[in-house]
């Protein structure tokens, strides 16, 4: 059984097979280098749900494949939930984490320790066939707070800024390991969560 994750992040990649191979044995998890080249769609939605939706309809189209897609970003609350949708653009292209995250530093410069709650979203979505029926959408959370500098060199995005609740001792995302970070981030938690679904589905068209 074939799945097409619609990325070309190893990670990602490698992510979906864990969390997949246990309840699929011998599922092969194929990215967009896997696949014939086809023109990946822009991401203009106003949702995360929007975003994970259009690359996972343009995948399932374009390869014939089951299609895993994913959006998601930081929303910051004395931003009005802002840099959301846009979180890997926030600074204008070409996308760079750097740049991003000295923007918004900058733009949260002023905001005392105590308003810079903040919460990662992530919306995957599965799409298998042909209208709302093929169709699956769930979302995770990891609620926190935006730091003043950046720590840590694991993760990618925002994580070097970003400290969650669940990690009592003060450590960034950046500075966790990978399964600690799976335990508890946005995305572990909608990959849990749509995983048992995935495999459902991929089994009993097999």
């Amino acid at each position: 059984m074939r799945i097409h994750v619609a990325s070309r992040n190893a990670k990602k990649l490698e992510e979906m097979f864990r969390i997949l191979e246990p309840l699929v044995p011998g599922v092969e998890v194929v990215g967009l280098d896997q696949v014939d080249h086809y023109g990946e769609p822009v991401e203009d939605a106003a949702s995360f749900e929007g975003n994970a939706l259009i690359k996972a309809r343009a995948g399932f189209a374009a390869t014939g494949l089951p299609t895993v897609a994913d959006d998601s970003g930081l929303c910051v609350d004395a931003l009005n939930g802002m840099p959301g949708v846009l979180s890997a653009r926030w600074s204008g292209p070409p996308k760079d984490d750097g740049r991003n995250n000295r923007l918004l530093l900058a733009q949260l410069d002023d905001v005392p320790d105590e308003r810079r709650g903040a919460h990662f979203a992530c919306a995957i979505a599965f799409v298998h066939g042909a209208g709302p029926n093929g169709e699956v959408v769930v979302e995770g959370r990891m609620d926190g707070r935006v730091i003043r500098e950046t720590r840590g060199s694991g993760g990618f995005g925002y994580d070097v800024l970003f400290v969650a609740d669940d990690t009592p001792d003060g450590r960034t995302s950046a500075e966790l390991s990978v399964a600690e970070k799976d335990a508890i981030s946005h995305r572990g938690r909608a990959l849990r969560d749509i995983a048992p679904r995935v495999a459902a589905i991929l089994k009993a068209s097999s």
